[in-house]
């Protein structure tokens, strides 16, 4: 009897190993929805390569370009005030310091300064910085919520807050994107389960959604709270810097920033470097500052970063010329795109979508006519992104663009579009580029 019962495990065990896979096997089999075009679209559609100077032209390929593809908004990139400020921290200080983490040996007078100056600017009471955006949307959800708790985020909301929410242990609900009578129902069910578990519900959305450049509807949102009991928490990296009268982001823009309980932004934008803030009540902070994982094990902020970035917000607060340039060169690019025919759906924003209707091959074919006959480059993005059969070429407007490169997009736009419209860009694969 126990020799039977030893043959049989080792039967058992010898079929499992029939049926398992080399994880690299398994991974050279499935690439991915994108990763499947790797060979043909690295370096081009995919991982191109922008050189010289940030602005609205740029080298690719040896080549010139009128670039559409850049976050650049303000133009603070390469704005003289901000490279010297930049050139002068890194001369004094090098990128080591701080060395270590914010919490152990990563401290200084000047990062407490920069979170002073970055809560005061979008009306909160106190702030943490952070290295990555990315990274500290994920481990902010991750600390704020534990298995008791509900979240609720709109179903479009960015990978960042996708990914933090897929961590959470308790309960989730995504609401159509936008659609407050969605929302309502995702509330009354997360009501029903905290009034059970104890817990709380935390609301997640985006000021700007940085595909569509809808706005978040944070007004009406937040005026649910008079039924429901939750917090919200906005992802306002598109807005920042631009929306509002003051650039103080989409709170300020639709007058209920006090509504906002956790305000997030990122410096990868409007600011033009790198890493982020979170700002919120006082207490709120201080817990982030001993909870949030990505930060308390993460060298802190190096000091050039933190200078440039206090300069950077300095320039937003003195300078409304330049997001009032943005705003002028927006509104002539997309008017102008709606008056020559093109559907920019809903944006409300300076992100400015072109949706077209074509296949992937004929996208890149359009993409290689934009590049290489016209000196445009511009990013675009179909599926799995957006449903099959849809494009999108996606500009960003800038304040060192000028109307006469939006004048001349817009002409070379409308030839392209006709040429798609004649079938003249389809193609059964996508096209190779030496």
């Amino acid at each position: 009897m126990l020799e039977y019962a030893i043959n049989a495990k080792i039967c058992n065990f010898t079929t499992s190993q029939q049926n398992m896979k080399d994880l690299f096997d398994k991974i050279k089999e499935n690439r991915g929805e994108l990763g499947r075009y790797s060979k043909e679209a690295h370096g081009y559609f995919t991982f191109p390569k922008l050189e010289g100077e940030i602005g609205s032209r740029m080298v690719f390929r040896g080549k010139e370009r009128l670039v559409w593809s850049l976050n650049n908004y303000l133009g603070l990139a390469n704005h003289p005030e901000v490279r010297k400020a930049d050139k002068e921290a890194a001369e004094k200080y090098g990128l080591a310091l701080p060395m270590g983490a914010r919490m152990m040996s990563g401290n200084s007078n000047l990062h407490e300064q920069f979170e002073k100056e970055l809560a005061e600017f979008v009306s909160k009471q106190d702030a943490i910085l952070v290295n990555f955006g990315y990274q500290a949307m994920v481990s902010a959800i991750d600390a704020l919520v534990d298995r008791h708790d509900v979240i609720v985020y709109d179903a479009e909301a960015h990978a960042c807050i996708v990914d933090g929410v897929r961590l959470h242990v308790g309960k989730r609900f995504a609401y159509l994107h936008n659609d407050m009578q969605s929302l309502e129902k995702m509330l009354e069910r997360a009501t029903k389960i905290v009034n059970e578990t104890g817990g709380a519900i935390l609301v997640i959305t985006e000021g700007v959604f940085g595909m569509r450049g809808d706005l978040g509807k944070l007004k009406e949102i937040i005026g649910l709270k008079k039924k429901y009991t939750f917090r919200l928490f906005v992802d306002d990296a598109h807005g920042i810097g631009i929306e509002g009268k003051n650039g103080r982001g989409t709170g300020e823009e639709q007058g209920c920033q006090d509504g906002i309980d956790i305000y997030f932004g990122t410096f990868a934008k409007s600011f033009a470097m790198i890493g982020g803030f979170i700002a919120s009540d006082e207490q709120i902070i201080d817990f982030l500052r001993y909870n949030m994982r990505s930060q308390i094990y993460a060298k802190s902020m190096p000091m050039p970063l933190v200078i440039g970035g206090l300069k950077r917000l300095e320039m937003m607060r003195t300078h409304p010329e330049l997001r009032e340039k943005v705003w002028a060169i927006t509104r002539a690019l997309q008017g102008g795109l709606k008056k020559a025919g093109f559907d920019i759906g809903d944006t409300e924003s300076c992100v400015t979508p072109v949706y077209m209707k074509g296949s992937v091959p004929e996208a890149t074919n359009i993409v290689i006519e934009l590049r290489e006959k016209y000196n445009i480059f511009c990013s675009i993005v179909v599926y799995p992104v957006i449903p099959k059969g849809m494009m999108i070429l996606r500009l960003i407007p800038t304040a060192v663009h000028s109307l006469e490169d939006v004048k001349y997009t817009i002409e070379c736009f409308s030839k392209v579009k006709a040429k798609l419209e004649k079938g003249e860009f389809k193609s059964e694969k996508i096209a190779a580029v030496n």
